[in-house]
């Protein structure tokens, strides 16, 4: 008959510690592949959505060059007319936008010294508190 040998207590720790080894070396590959692909599909999204923008930024101009004649067609006035106008509209809008994204920033920008005053404020309390 042969004698079965049951394996010592060393040797279980060292196989555990092998498998626990392998197992963490197969997550960390698994998060890499998964990461990898992740990251493919972001950029293949980023791609699209720059696809999309330039697309978006080409009808825009389209539109606002029908705009622009249908102003000289439909008031009777030169065709250098109806695109000073669209012109001009486009200016103030993006002045409006620029001043309220200005307004918007400078907002967020004063808003950060509250914060940091506050949570230096709470760490002197914190201190008071556990001297």
């Amino acid at each position: 008959m042969a004698s079965t040998t049951e394996p010592s207590i060393a040797d279980v720790l060292k196989s555990a510690v092998r498998d626990a080894q392998d197992l963490v070396r197969e997550e960390i590959a698994l998060a890499k592949a998964e990461a990898r692909q992740a990251a493919s599909r972001v950029g293949s999204g980023i791609a699209l959505l720059a696809g999309a923008a330039v697309a978006a930024l080409i009808g825009l101009i389209l539109l606002l060059t029908a705009v622009s004649w249908g102003i000289s067609e439909g008031f009777g006035l030169p065709a250098w007319a109806g695109f000073g106008i669209t012109t001009v509209i486009m200016l103030v809008l993006a002045g409006v936008l620029a001043m309220v994204g200005k307004n918007r920033m400078n907002a967020a920008r004063a808003a950060m010294p509250r914060t940091v005053d506050t949570m230096k404020e709470n760490m002197e309390w914190m201190r008071a508190r556990t001297s």
